[in-house]
């Protein structure tokens, strides 16, 4: 089973649009969705939870339309967006009583803890909390009511590397039970290195690319060297070229190369680079 399939989503807007996006998310995983900015991630997320209306194409959450199931779907699903849109007048011990008439499930005491352990004030208003507060406040927002699915649109974004640690240690917990999935969009490559089971890359509203993070990782490896070294390797072993510092580098399959081509291990940041800026 599959906690989120996306089949052939169009959406249109002004000088950009979604083509054609498919991708799956397959229960008790975890999928990072990577891309520059602007190439669609939110707006995808957003036609997921139906913020946007999308032309054509399918939408299956739990394998139940996204529209016609929208609410049942929704009681199990967190998010946490880039940014905070609750009313900024309000505090973090107001935001919980209103929770508690949203969600059947909301945690009250799960989400003070969640709290405590972000140091995030529970009586301070929310526009005088910082860019990396109110994210600490979203994410336990998003938790407290024990979703099934976490869609996480930047969650670690503006967030020091000590937090960005705990916050990721608290994903991976929530994964501890096999039913739980999370879709985490982010340009923190390095996050998702520790905690994404699958990439899915999108450029200028197309999926470049969707796979396991281990093949990424371990299947693929670059080579770096002159027109002429490169020119030696096996055509059908080259997935994309770039020019690199001192010639050209090369994303190839490392078992289609001889083991006298020395290769680097690519980063998930490498081959997003390979696949947007590099030519076949």
């Amino acid at each position: 089973m599959n906690a989120i399939e996306i089949h052939d989503l169009h959406k249109g807007f002004e000088g950009f649009s979604l083509k054609d996006v498919s991708f799956s998310v397959p229960q008790g995983t975890v999928m990072g969705f990577v891309g520059e900015n602007g190439a669609g991630k939110s707006s995808t997320i957003k036609c997921m939870l139906n913020l946007l209306k999308k032309e054509y194409g399918e939408i299956l959450i739990f394998d139940k339309d996204h529209v016609e199931h929208e609410q049942s779907i929704k009681s199990d699903i967190g998010v946490v967006f880039d940014e905070l849109h609750v009313p900024e007048t309000l505090n973090a011990t107001q935001l919980d009583k209103i929770m508690k008439q949203v969600f059947k499930t909301w945690d009250t005491d799960y989400y003070f803890e969640r709290l405590a352990q972000f140091n995030v004030p529970k009586r301070k208003k929310i526009k005088e909390l910082s860019r990396g507060m109110r994210m600490k406040l979203s994410i336990a927002l998003a938790m407290s009511h024990h979703p099934k699915l976490l869609i996480l649109d930047e969650p670690t974004s503006g967030l020091d590397p000590i937090i960005r640690d705990e916050i990721l240690d608290l994903f991976l917990a929530f994964m501890q039970d096999e039913t739980h999935s999370i879709l985490f969009s982010s340009h923190i490559t390095s996050d998702l290195e520790k905690i994404a089971d699958y990439i899915t890359l999108i450029h200028n509203g197309e999926i470049l690319l969707s796979e396991s993070k281990d093949t990424l990782l371990y299947e693929y490896g670059i080579f770096k060297g002159s027109r002429e070294e490169v020119s030696e390797l096996p055509e059908h072993a080259i997935i994309k070229k770039r020019n690199g510092a001192f010639g050209v580098d090369a994303l190839v399959l490392k078992k289609e190369v001889n083991e006298a081509f020395r290769l680097e291990r690519p980063s998930i940041e490498d081959i997003m680079l390979f696949f947007v800026k590099g030519c076949v």
